[in-house]
């Protein structure tokens, strides 16, 4: 073409935990039975919605403005719900004015990026999930900037990496944190909040918090909202949805929470513009925002939730014990969410290792896959040829690591434990260990 119509940032848009999923549907279309730990779907895995959940979204179909559009912002119903909640949880006083629905988080995090300023970056965390990742290295047509998660240290950040690379990189504008964690499942201790959030005031940044996990917590560390510790002055984004915690991801239903917004003019004015933006696209789908005060508020709501979060915390444990078993590999056990990720030790993992797999068209097809690719997705490719099962290479994660995240949705504990003992057998085969 004449004109050159790629956008600068187009390279940085990847999503290994779907890019995996054409190597697998073409290794099932060869024969292979895949069991599928890439994507975060409780219902696509088998999770039971409960009834009394599906009676409130078919009573509130039945009326008939769950057809129509929603004001830009949301439903005010959902928003002055949401508005009592906070106060309800925590004491904070949030207006419902601050309160901005998407279709989805997805949905809100395209946008949260793609209207900062073009010079403007968020560092993050590094393993990084890649939707935030890939939405703020576009946004700036450059790589992703990440502040260390600690994998021999339960995944934590680490602070010092976050304070030099916000005082050595004037562009840095905002500092993400993802808590729960994606794909560590690690949870923020409340004094690592305070030291971010002190950082963030030290250096006049914005904060995003990514909550998606926030009623998922089943370790030993207390999820600590970032709301509870912004304090009144350091401007922040905090980011909610009903995908996983309903779980309901065909809703597509997220919102953010706009604190602080008046405490800097420039932020206020970047906090209209994603109303603005909103107002472009008319509204968000309005019949999960018109049963979201139903179902969070219903009793039974909590103990839904606690008993999902329960069930993943006997997955890990599984797992736990099996890969720590492993010579040479760290796997630090989630504290919340329905992720594991597991790394190998430097060295562990090399361009020329292999499973045997038996079928001559599949061998052929993983050989030809596995060109060029990095050690762990090799590992990645090899194991899923093999054994069917279906992980994602953490370097997918935009790390330097070596390893793969699974999930811990699978309903039968027994055909999970026995995906992890695969997996683990994989893994001495593939590197030689006994």
């Amino acid at each position: 073409m004449r004109t050159n119509i790629v956008h600068e940032g187009a390279d940085e848009l990847t999503y290994e935990i779907r890019g995996i999923v054409r190597v697998a549907e073409r290794l099932r279309d060869l024969g292979v039975d895949i069991v599928w730990e890439n994507i975060g779907d409780p219902v696509a895995k088998g999770e039971h919605v409960p009834d009394w959940i599906k009676d409130i979204v078919a009573e509130t179909m039945c009326d008939d403005a769950s057809f129509g559009y929603s004001p830009t912002k949301g439903v005010p119903s959902a928003r002055k719900f949401i508005v009592a909640e906070r106060v309800r949880e925590s004491g904070v006083t949030l207006d419902p004015e601050d309160i901005l629905f998407f279709n989805g988080l997805g949905d809100a995090i395209s946008n949260v990026y793609t209207y900062l300023r073009r010079s403007a970056r968020v560092i993050g965390p590094c393993p990084a999930y890649p939707t935030h990742s890939s939405a703020e290295a576009a946004h700036a047509g450059a790589p992703h900037i990440t502040y260390t998660l600690d994998h021999r240290k339960n995944w934590y950040p680490n602070l010092e990496d976050i304070r030099n690379k916000v005082r050595y990189n004037p562009l840095v504008a905002g500092i993400l944190i993802i808590n729960p964690d994606n794909p560590t499942g690690m949870v923020y201790p409340k004094q690592v909040l305070r030291e971010i959030v002190s950082i963030a005031r030290e250096y006049g940044l914005f904060l995003v918090s990514d909550e998606t996990y926030a009623r998922l917590s089943y370790g030993r560390e207390k999820m600590t909202p970032l709301y509870e510790v912004i304090g009144s002055d350091v401007p922040a984004i905090v980011m909610r949805g009903l995908s996983k915690e309903v779980p309901w991801p065909g809703s597509r239903c997220g919102w953010i929470e706009v604190y602080n917004k008046d405490r800097d003019p420039v932020f206020a004015r970047y906090a209209k513009t994603l109303v603005d933006a909103k107002m472009l696209e008319v509204c968000s789908t309005t019949l999960p925002q018109l049963a979201l005060p139903s179902i969070v508020g219903d009793s039974r709501f909590a103990e839904h939730v606690r008993l999902r979060a329960e069930g993943y915390r006997r997955k890990a444990d599984i797992a736990r014990a099996v890969f720590s078993r492993i010579p040479r590999v760290i796997a630090p056990c989630p504290e919340s969410s329905f992720y594991y990720s597991v790394v190998f030790e430097d060295g562990v993992l090399g361009g020329d290792q292999s499973l045997p797999i038996s079928d001559p068209t599949i061998r052929d097809f993983i050989g030809r896959e596995v060109e060029g690719v990095a050690p762990d997705k090799r590992f990645v490719l090899y194991l899923m040829a093999a054994t069917g099962v279906c992980v994602v290479p953490l370097s997918g994660f935009n790390t330097d690591l070596t390893g793969f995240r699974m999930t811990l949705l699978e309903p039968d504990e027994k055909k999970f434990k026995d995906t992890v003992e695969r997996i683990a057998a994989a893994i001495r085969a593939y590197t030689g260990n006994s």
